[in-house]
């Protein structure tokens, strides 16, 4: 029994690995379940043991996804330290995770918030963000960051990673360290707030 599980753990790994070049590489509906089975090295029916539909393969795909970006951002994270010294380590932990892992982030980006994520994974995301918002939130507060929403703050960050890891992937810059801590920098600038006498006066705080 013990020899069975293993196998089925690791047939379900090899689907599961499988399915993340796929879906990265050709979306969701894309990809085929034939197809799958071909790039797992399994049998065409083999997949449907494990994962009654292609909705329910991508669901747990994306729960796996996310749970491991969540554990590699929050797992010992300096909260006590400063807003710059926290906006800096999520940054870079951000970096160093889709680096490691860049499909992933090409996954990710192609099936956020698609219809045929179910209830668990929305409420998964929403909880993903909820300490972001948080942190901008108290940060604007604070009078640290722009009078901004924290959900606009957290995508003008956002935009900057993004934007930065887009072009990486597509062989458009080479992204060195250097690099991603200028756009760290670069991040950071856009949301803190400067001095006053110094930029556009902003609106008063709610």
């Amino acid at each position: 029994m013990i020899i069975h599980n293993q196998e089925v753990t690791s047939i379900r790994a090899q689907i599961l690995d499988a399915a993340l070049g796929l879906f990265s590489e050709r979306g969701f509906h894309g990809t085929s379940m034939p197809a799958l089975a071909e790039r797992a090295g399994i049998g065409a029916g083999t997949p449907y043991r494990h994962f009654e539909s292609k909705e329910q393969l991508v669901n747990a795909l994306y729960r796996e996804c996310k749970d491991a970006l969540m554990g590699a951002l929050l797992t010992d994270f300096p909260f006590d330290a400063t807003a710059r010294e926290q906006h800096r380590a999520f940054f870079h932990r951000l970096v160093a995770f889709f680096r490691a892992r860049p499909e992933v982030f090409d996954f990710l980006e192609l099936h956020h918030h698609q219809p045929y994520l179910d209830a668990e994974n929305l409420e998964r995301e929403r909880q993903a963000l909820s300490p972001v918002l948080a942190f901008f939130e108290h940060a604007r507060r604070e009078r640290i960051v722009r009078a901004m929403p924290p959900e606009a703050l957290a995508a003008v960050v956002w935009g900057v990673f993004s934007g930065l890891m887009k072009a990486a992937r597509l062989g458009q810059v080479e992204a060195s360290d250097a690099l991603w801590a200028q756009a760290e920098s670069c991040a950071w600038s856009a949301v803190r707030r400067g001095d006053p006498a110094n930029e556009t006066r902003e609106e008063p705080e709610p």
